[in-house]
């Protein structure tokens, strides 16, 4: 995996703040199973987020 892909792959799915080394939750869609990954203030916030493969929305 080159390293732009690595680095986007590790964004908040929400407001795309870098999330590596920080108190983020990494999960699954529960539509498509794609890695999603929230920082811990839009998790704090219930911040909205789509899955970029299937469009699926969650808090």
């Amino acid at each position: 995996m080159s390293g732009l892909q690595e680095q986007t792959r590790n964004q908040c799915i929400s407001c795309g703040i870098n999330v590596a080394g920080s108190n983020a939750a990494q999960f699954d869609c529960p539509e498509c199973g794609h890695q999603v990954y929230r920082c811990a203030k839009c998790r704090k916030q219930s911040n909205l987020y789509q899955c970029p493969d299937c469009g699926f929305t969650g808090p």
